[in-house]
C-alpha cells in the first residue's frame, strides 16, 4: 500500500480536533506486526479522543481506536505470519500508539491477540475494550469468592458497552444482576430485560443515603460510574461482595470511609485493561470466545458503521443517545 485513511486527532492550540486523512505506514508510530484491520469499534474514550472532549492521546497527531481486529500484513516476530487473524485491545493502543480506526495499523508484537476460535473478527470488536473489561471484572470477582448465593449484582451504566456486557456475563454464571440506569425510556427497559436483567432500577430515584453504612442491598456491584454511585455501593454492598470499579463516568471522587471494608469485608476491586500480565489478557480472551461468550452479543452490538460515520457516532455516545456497542467496518472479514 502506498497511502491509506486513517482518523487521526491533531492538538491545534488549545483544541483537538480529528481528521480523516491519507497517510502512509510510515507516519505510524514504531511496531513489529502490520495488520490489515477488518473492524474497530467505539468505547467511551475513542468518543472523548475524537470529539475532542478530553485529551486521551499522550503525543499527537495519533490515529484514534483504543481496538481493532484485522489480519497480518508483514509481522518482525515469528509468533505472527501474514494471513493471521488476530486482534488488539488496550496496551496503549489509540492513546500512545497509533489505534485502529485506520485501514492499516502498525502495533507491539506484546500487544497482539491471536483471534480466539469461537469468536469471528466482527464479534471481536462488538466486545472489545468494553466486553473484555466486563469479562476482568468477573474474572477478578469471581477470584475473590462472588458467588450468586451472596446475592444480586448491582450493573451501574447497564446501558453502555461495558455494562450491557456484564449484565449478560454475570446472568450466564447464575446471578441475579440489577440495572442501575439513568435512562428510564421503554426502549432502554426493553434492552436491559433482553441483556437478562432481573431489576430495573432508576438511579435518579435511588436514596443514596448519608451513613458509613446503609442497609445492605447488593451482593456485589460492577461500576461504571465512579463518584457518589460507587460511594453508594460502598456502603450497601453485602458482608463479603467485592465492586468491580471499572469507571468514573460520574466523577473520580470517592467519598467514603473504611467501614465497608472492615465490619463488612467488602472489596474495592480496581479494574485496568489496558496494561496486565499477558497471560490474564489471553485467557480472558479465550473466556469471552468460549463459555463466557455473550449469546446477546448481535444484539449488544446493533449497530455497524463506516470509518466516515464515526465523528457523528461518537458525539452520540457523548451524548448518551447509545445503547449498547457501535462496530466501525474498515476492511471487513477477509
Amino acid at each position: 500500500m502506498s497511502t491509506f485513511k486513517a482518523l487521526r486527532v491533531h492538538q491545534v492550540e488549545k483544541s483537538f480536533q480529528s481528521r480523516l486523512e491519507q497517510i502512509q505506514l510510515s507516519d505510524l508510530t514504531p511496531g513489529e506486526v502490520v495488520i490489515r484491520v477488518a473492524y474497530s469499534c467505539l468505547n467511551y474514550k475513542d468518543a472523548l479522543a475524537v470529539t475532542g472532549k478530553s485529551r486521551i492521546m499522550r503525543a499527537m497527531p495519533r490515529v484514534a481506536g483504543i481496538d481493532l481486529s484485522g489480519v497480518v500484513e508483514s509481522s518482525a516476530d515469528p509468533q505472527y505470519k501474514p494471513g493471521d487473524k488476530v486482534l488488539v485491545t488496550g496496551c496503549n493502543v489509540g492513546e500512545l500508539l497509533d489505534g485502529g480506526l485506520a485501514e492499516y495499523a502498525r502495533v507491539p508484537a506484546e500487544a497482539v491477540v491471536p483471534l480466539p476460535a469461537g469468536l469471528s473478527l466482527s464479534e471481536a470488536m462488538a466486545l472489545g475494550t468494553a466486553g473484555f473489561t466486563a469479562g476482568m471484572a468477573l474474572r477478578r470477582m469471581l477470584e475473590n469468592h462472588q458467588a450468586p448465593e451472596h446475592g444480586p449484582i448491582a450493573v451501574t451504566g447497564p446501558t453502555g458497552g461495558v455494562g450491557s456486557v456484564a449484565i449478560s456475563l454475570f446472568k450466564k454464571q447464575g446471578f441475579t444482576v440489577a440495572a442501575i440506569t439513568g435512562k428510564t425510556t421503554p426502549e432502554s427497559e426493553k434492552y436491559l430485560r433482553m441483556l437478562g436483567a432481573d431489576e430495573i432500577v432508576d438511579r435518579n430515584t435511588l436514596e443514596l443515603g448519608s451513613k458509613p453504612m446503609e442497609a445492605a442491598r447488593w451482593g456485589g456491584a460492577v461500576d461504571n460510574l465512579g463518584g457518589d454511585t460507587l460511594a453508594y455501593l460502598t456502603r450497601t454492598v453485602k458482608p463479603w461482595g467485592n465492586i468491580g470499579s471499572v469507571g468514573l463516568a460520574q466523577g473520580f471522587g470517592l467519598n467514603t470511609t473504611v467501614m465497608p471494608f472492615i465490619l463488612r469485608g467488602v472489596s474495592l476491586l480496581g479494574i485496568h485493561s489496558v496494561e496486565m500480565p499477558r497471560a490474564w489478557r489471553l485467557q480472558i480472551w479465550e473466556r469471552l470466545a468460549s463459555d463466557w461468550k455473550p449469546a446477546q452479543l448481535a444484539q449488544i452490538a446493533n449497530r455497524t458503521i463506516s470509518l466516515e460515520e464515526v465523528p457523528a457516532a461518537c458525539a452520540e455516545l457523548i451524548a448518551s443517545q447509545v445503547l449498547g456497542r457501535t462496530i466501525v467496518r474498515i476492511g471487513g472479514d477477509s
